[in-house]
């Protein structure tokens, strides 16, 4: 099996790669960044998700593409436009010409900022509510994953990742919104025997006993998360609870200006 992994040198590509790894699977890295130490079964390419030549042939042979590549946080709308939207269309694109019939989409709860932390779980797939240009971005990679699946009857996941750590930090909303490395491992293992064509909306998110999140959509491909924030809370632990905050964050607080590189 193959598997390429685009935006590989980010946080969630460099806490899964050991987790992917298999006796007769090769786990290609893709990136603007080199990554110099490569592990048992990975090669490496240095190339950027808006090249669609590249991009096409690192996903010749691919079984799975995963697709976490872009700017993770909020830039002016003009990079945002230029590398999370246009890469977004480029690796889709590139998926297509190179026949992978399998993709996953590295989505994000910023795609739902504006949605109250109470108000998460009241449907599986929420509709789109933007904090920034960055969750702008999202939002139209899910809908161009959803062209792609229905035009060329792929199997695409969107996926909307939380909060990505080994552990909870200082814990407060991270107890409700963390997913980790395991649970994003095991949903990567998902997609790639998933053979249910379509685009599949679901959060990336661990069962954590203070969840906001549905987790019904992603179990109804499989996904079934194990780990849990709860397990994590030690004597300094921030538990309060805000469930009439914002799924946002602080990307919506006076400090984080729409269109900011922050």
């Amino acid at each position: 099996m193959l598997i390429v992994i685009t935006g590989a040198a980010g946080l969630v590509g460099t806490l899964v790669r050991p987790l992917l790894r298999r006796p007769g699977r090769v786990v290609r890295l893709t990136d603007i960044a080199p990554i110099e130490s490569l592990g048992a079964g990975e090669e490496f390419r240095q190339a950027s998700v808006t090249d669609l030549e590249a991009m096409t042939a690192a996903f010749t042979g691919a079984d799975l593409v995963i697709h976490l590549g872009g700017h993770s946080a909020e830039r002016p709308w003009e990079q945002i436009l230029e590398t999370n939207i246009q890469g977004g269309y480029v690796v889709l694109e590139a998926a297509h010409r190179a026949g992978v019939r399998r993709v996953l989409l590295g989505s994000s709860l910023h795609a739902t900022g504006y949605v109250a932390a109470r108000d998460a779980a009241a449907t599986p797939v929420l509709q789109p509510r933007p904090d920034t240009y960055y969750g702008v971005g999202k939002v139209a990679l899910e809908a161009l994953g959803s062209v792609y699946a229905d035009r060329h009857g792929m199997t695409v996941v969107s996926a909307r990742i939380c909060t990505v750590g080994e552990t909870i930090g200082t814990g407060g909303r991270t107890l409700s919104t963390w997913v980790s490395p395991g649970d994003l491992a095991r949903l990567m293992e998902t997609v790639a025997e998933l053979d249910q064509p379509g685009h599949h909306l679901i959060w990336a998110v661990s069962d954590n006993t203070r969840s906001w999140f549905s987790l019904e959509a992603g179990k109804a491909i499989g996904f079934h998360p194990l780990d849990d924030a709860e397990n994590h809370v030690g004597p300094d632990t921030d538990v309060r609870e805000d469930p009439a905050a914002l799924l946002a964050g602080v990307f919506v607080d006076d400090t984080h200006p729409l269109g900011g590189t922050w």
